[in-house]
């Protein structure tokens, strides 16, 4: 089957997939979970698929590219953690996201061909993908925990607000997936510090920078838990801040260079 009919079909399947988990969320209907879990699943495998085809099995980078791939490992962690902690609104979110930016790479992106990397540059690279993957999720807990919070403050209690998990359980998930985003954040400043050789001349300084600010805002969301306990609208907003900084660190300037600039990131 040819690569734009994949394309398509993974789309469909994301946006099924994500409807089924909507329906209890928003009409209060029966869940259909694991019908959905298993639509989104089948859609993550054909986009692992197309990555793998159209960019010859290899790690392309190039903004749609990198976009692509990050929505596929964000939507195959968010089936990993609706096995063990059910929250249907992360697929709810994630899953449409995806079929986006699969059908930007697909239909809208300049054909690419990937940069040729060592081993050491490409764990730095696994790594970094892990990272900002696991802390997207805990961006979108994040949300999913003011929007709760907000409606149990002014006792809007819809359909929706019952088929989320207990404010506890989303608020220990949250916690749970920043302390995992924090090592491998660290992991990725390490590996990068190790192995890459001109900052300047990769224009990866910006990238840097940014990179260690949103690692300093987790760093103190994670002090501040330990320490003094912080929840609610505080970890919201340092998760939000750093995951803002993170997002422009690694897609920021990605842009910019690639889009407006048009040199290789």
């Amino acid at each position: 089957m040819a690569i734009p009919l994949l394309s398509v079909l993974a789309v469909v399947l994301y946006l099924a997939a994500a409807g089924g988990l909507a329906r209890p969320l928003l009409g209060g209907g029966q869940p259909l979970n694991k019908s959905a879990l298993g639509l989104g699943g089948a859609a993550v495998l054909i986009h692992a698929g197309i990555l793998l085809g159209v960019h010859r099995g290899a790690l392309d980078l190039h903004f749609f590219a990198a976009l692509s791939l990050v929505a596929c490992v964000v939507s195959a962690l968010t089936l990993m953690v609706n096995l063990t902690r059910p929250v249907a609104a992360l697929g709810v979110i994630v899953f449409p996201l995806s079929a986006l930016l699969l059908a930007a790479d697909s239909f809208m992106a300049p054909a690419t061909v990937p940069l040729a990397m060592g081993w050491q540059i490409k764990l730095h690279v696994t790594v970094a993908l892990l990272a900002f993957s696991v802390l997207s999720i805990a961006a979108v807990l994040a949300i999913l925990l003011a929007v709760q919070e907000r409606a149990l403050r002014h006792r809007h209690f819809g359909p929706w607000l019952r088929a989320l998990p207990p404010l506890t359980l989303t608020e220990s998930l949250l916690f749970r997936l920043i302390g995992a985003g924090f090592v491998l954040l660290t992991f990725t400043l390490l590996t990068g510090a190790l192995f890459v050789g001109d900052l300047f001349g990769q224009h990866l300084i910006h990238k840097t920078v940014l990179s260690i600010i949103a690692w300093l805002v987790f760093g103190a969301l994670l002090f501040g838990r330990w320490r003094y306990g912080w929840r609610g609208r505080r970890a919201v907003n340092l998760t939000l801040v750093g995951m803002g900084v993170l997002l422009l660190a690694f897609f920021g300037t990605k842009a910019v260079l690639e889009l407006i600039l048009h040199r290789t990131a």
